[in-house]
């Protein structure tokens, strides 16, 4: 009966060996897990920037005030009669 023994933990000792340096072994699990990880990260990243926009949209939806910052801001809308100053902050010639 050891002898059995040994014999399985020998062969199972072989194949996990085989297993860590085959590529497509514990190797690419352990690549696509980092992968994942990588993925989840940048998922979560996005669905946060997805609220933030959905949030953006209704608020330029409802309010006047939201429309008028962001059409002044990102679109450079002035009001007649309004002198815009650009002040260079890189403070070189």
């Amino acid at each position: 009966m050891p002898h059995k023994s040994l014999l399985f933990l020998f062969a199972v000792s072989a194949l996990l060996a085989a297993s860590a340096l085959d590529p497509n072994g514990l190797r690419k699990a352990r690549r696509n897990e980092a992968e994942a990880g990588r993925l989840e990260r940048e998922n979560a990243a996005l669905a946060e920037q997805v609220a933030k926009l959905r949030r953006e949209v209704k608020a330029l939806q409802g309010d006047p005030v939201a429309l008028e910052r962001a059409a002044r801001e990102e679109l450079g809308f002035v009001k007649p009669g309004e002198i815009i100053y650009n002040l260079d902050e890189r403070g070189g010639p």
